[in-house]
């Protein structure tokens, strides 16, 4: 406990125009990842814009680390087909958090994070300040596949008893 930074909330929205892995369809699921910590989200049907708006919390202790994300197609009697994976760097959005932020006003940008070649990013995702906590609404591409963007949202949980940032 005493290494832990906090708790990195991963809004798992939904995913947009993901590849067909099946003959019409997908039956697709995401996998969270950071360091040794593996979170998985349900399996949706026979869908290739799939919303699962579900919560992954990862422990986080150390902010060097970046977030994976691979999202699967669900196969029954073969393995799971890949659909593609997605890279998070989590330093720009940890960064915002240092600042004394309490004055600012609801729905305040911290800061702004552009798309580039190391980055996943489809457009511009901005650190808001939003209900007294720093929140970052995000859509990725996905690596490695012909086709698909997943839409995810970070918050930060600070834990009684971690070092903290």
């Amino acid at each position: 406990m005493e290494n832990l930074l906090g708790l990195l909330r991963v809004r798992v929205k939904k995913g947009v125009n993901l590849a067909v892995r099946d003959v019409r369809s997908s039956d697709p699921y995401l996998i969270v990842e950071m360091d040794k910590q593996k979170l998985k989200t349900r399996v949706i049907k026979k869908d290739v814009n799939p919303e699962w708006n579900e919560d992954l919390t990862l422990a986080v202790a150390d902010a060097n680390l970046p977030v994976k994300l691979t999202v699967y197609d669900r196969d029954s009697f073969n393995k799971d087909d890949k659909i593609g994976d997605a890279e998070i760097d989590i330093k720009p959005f940890l960064e915002a958090l240092k600042m004394n932020l309490s004055s600012l006003s609801d729905g305040t940008v911290i800061t702004r994070i552009q798309p580039c070649r190391s980055n996943c990013l489809t457009e511009e995702s901005n650190v808001v300040w939003k209900d007294g906590q720093v929140v970052q609404d995000m859509c990725l591409r996905l690596r490695n596949v012909e086709c698909g963007e997943v839409e995810l949202q970070l918050q930060w949980i600070n834990l009684p008893g971690s070092k903290g940032l």
